[in-house]
């Protein structure tokens, strides 16, 4: 009879010991590597990062918008660690050099082929129980955005072209085309 295997655990020291170039998430201890992001999803990224932070701008916000590659330790532990595509943080005191700690206000993951229940699943639960506001599925495949406000615990589907309010902001959709 076989000895059961432990599967090995993982701290963000590990995630800070990898080699020079290759990205990796921590979540609940095991790590998951990240393929490099196709032309697509760097359109995406692009263009709602400026829409939100043009907005936060020009309405005089405290909010700061971060893109990928950028560290969100969601809880205080040293299991997690992620890097959400978009994230908003209104608490300028979670913000160091280092990323955000705690959870940012609203976060937009954008699909790849090789990520789809990680965003769908995994991420979902966990932004949810950390205390993330807004969490939007940005898919490219499906041409479609899944919006959960947990705030108010809703969840709507958008289409791409059609305009997507924003829970976080009063006044605030997007297109996301």
């Amino acid at each position: 009879m076989d000895a059961l295997r432990k599967e090995e655990t993982y701290t963000i020291d590990d995630i800070y010991a990898l080699p020079e170039g290759e990205r990796a998430e921590l979540i609940d201890g095991k790590i998951y590597y990240m393929a490099p992001p196709s032309r697509t999803h760097q359109q995406l990224l692009l263009s709602l990062s400026r829409k939100i932070a043009d907005y936060i701008d020009s309405n005089n916000g405290d909010c700061e918008v971060n893109i990928a590659p950028f560290a969100v330790f969601l809880n205080e532990d040293d299991a997690n660690y992620l890097e959400p595509d978009i994230s908003i943080t209104c608490d300028s005191s979670k913000l160091d050099d280092k990323g955000c700690h705690g959870a940012p206000d609203w976060i937009i993951e954008i699909v790849s082929p090789g990520n789809k229940p990680m965003d769908y699943f995994t991420k979902l639960f966990k932004y949810r129980n950390a205390g993330v506001r807004e969490y939007w599925i940005v898919d490219p495949t499906k041409e479609m955005v899944m919006v959960y406000r947990f705030e108010k615990e809703t969840m709507e589907e958008y289409y791409f072209g059609e305009d997507v309010p924003v829970g976080i902001y009063e006044g605030l959709s997007i297109k996301v085309q």
